[in-house]
C-alpha cells in the first residue's frame, strides 16, 4: 500500500502569501502591473502569474518606468527604490514583508543612532540576495555581508561591531558566526548581536527535518533561486539521505519508488502547495499505471 503524504508546514510563507494575493487583486481589476524582480523565487509560480499579466522587471528597467503600477515583493527594497518611485510618478504597491520590514527599520535605527562612531554592522547573509540588499540599503551600503565564517576577515576587528542575520537564514549557522565574530573583534570594542532570524522559518527546521526522518523516500520541491530552500533541503537531507530535489513533477525519478511504501512531499516558503499536490497527482498516476500494466 503506497502512501504520499505533504507536509503540512510546507509552502508559501505568510510575506509571500500577502505579496501574490496582492498581485493577483491588482490583476484582476485588469491593470498593468509590474513586479520588481522575481515575486517569489519559484519559477513555476512566476510563469503562473505572468500568464496573469504580471511583468516581472529588474532595477535596470525600473528606473526607466514613469507612471505605471509597481509590485515591490515581500524580500523589500533599499531607500534608493523609494526615491526613484517618487522621482517618476510610480505607484508602488509594497509587499515588504513585516518581518523583514521591521529588520530594515532596526538596522537602520542602529546605524544613525551610531553615527560618528568607529563602528560596522554585519549582516549574516546571500551577498547579492534581494533581503540582503535591502537590509545592506538601510546603511547607505556599508554593511558588510558574510555568508560563512571564512568571511570573518572581511570584519574590522577594531571597531564597534552589530550583527544581524537574513530573516531566511538557520538560527544555527548564524549563532555559529555570530560566535565566531564575537571571539575575532577586539575586546575592547562592542559586538552584540540580534535575533533576526524569522521565526516560522526558524520552526520550519525541526519541523521539516521531522517531517523527512518519518518517511523512505522524500522529494523536496523548490526554486533553484531560493535561498531558504537551500537550507531546508540540507536539512532533510541531514535526517535522510534518501531525498531528491525536485523543481517540478517532470523532474520526478519514478525509479525510486519503486518497493518504496512511504513518500513525503515537502518544500521551501516558496514553494506553492499546488505544486507539491502536482507532484503528489504523478506520482499516484504512475504507481496506478504500473499496476494496471502488471
Amino acid at each position: 500500500m503506497l502512501n504520499i503524504d505533504i507536509d503540512d508546514n510546507s509552502g508559501f510563507c505568510f510575506g509571500v502569501t500577502t505579496a501574490i494575493r496582492k498581485a493577483e487583486e491588482e490583476l484582476k481589476k485588469g491593470n498593468r502591473l509590474y513586479c520588481l524582480g522575481d515575486i517569489v523565487h519559484n519559477s513555476i509560480e512566476c510563469e503562473r502569474l505572468k500568464r496573469l499579466g504580471l511583468t516581472t522587471i529588474d532595477h535596470a528597467q525600473y528606473r526607466e518606468l514613469h507612471n505605471t503600477k509597481v509590485l515591490l515583493r515581500a524580500h523589500g527594497e533599499p531607500p534608493t527604490t523609494y526615491a526613484i518611485a517618487k522621482e517618476n510618478n510610480l505607484e508602488l504597491i509594497d509587499a515588504t514583508c513585516p518581518v523583514v520590514l521591521k529588520l530594515q527599520q532596526r538596522i537602520k535605527k542602529k546605524w544613525e543612532e551610531t553615527e560618528g562612531h568607529n563602528r560596522q554592522i554585519v549582516i549574516y547573509g546571500q551577498a547579492g540576495h534581494a533581503e540582503v540588499l535591502g537590509l545592506v540599503g538601510q546603511t547607505d551600503g556599508e554593511a558588510i555581508v558574510i555568508e560563512s565564517v571564512e568571511q570573518i576577515e572581511n570584519i574590522d576587528p577594531q571597531k564597534d561591531t552589530y550583527i544581524y542575520s537574513q530573516t531566511t537564514k538557520s538560527k544555527e549557522g548564524y549563532s555559529h558566526v555570530v560566535a565566531a565574530i564575537k571571539e575575532y573583534v577586539s575586546k575592547e570594542r562592542i559586538c552584540e548581536s540580534f535575533n533576526s532570524v524569522c521565526g516560522q522559518v526558524a520552526n520550519r527546521m525541526n519541523d521539516i527535518g521531522n517531517f523527512a526522518k518519518a518517511h523512505q523516500l522524500v522529494f523536496f520541491v523548490c526554486g533553484k533561486k531560493s535561498s531558504n530552500g537551500k537550507i531546508l533541503y540540507n536539512e532533510c537531507r541531514s535526517k535522510n539521505p534518501n531525498v531528491h530535489q525536485i523543481e517540478s513533477p517532470d523532474e520526478l525519478d519514478f525509479s525510486l519508488t519503486q518497493g518504496v511504501e512511504s513518500i513525503g512531499i515537502c518544500g521551501a516558503t516558496s514553494t506553492p502547495k499546488w505544486l507539491m499536490e502536482n507532484c503528489k497527482e504523478a506520482i499516484i498516476n504512475n504507481h496506478n499505471n504500473k499496476k494496471n500494466e502488471e
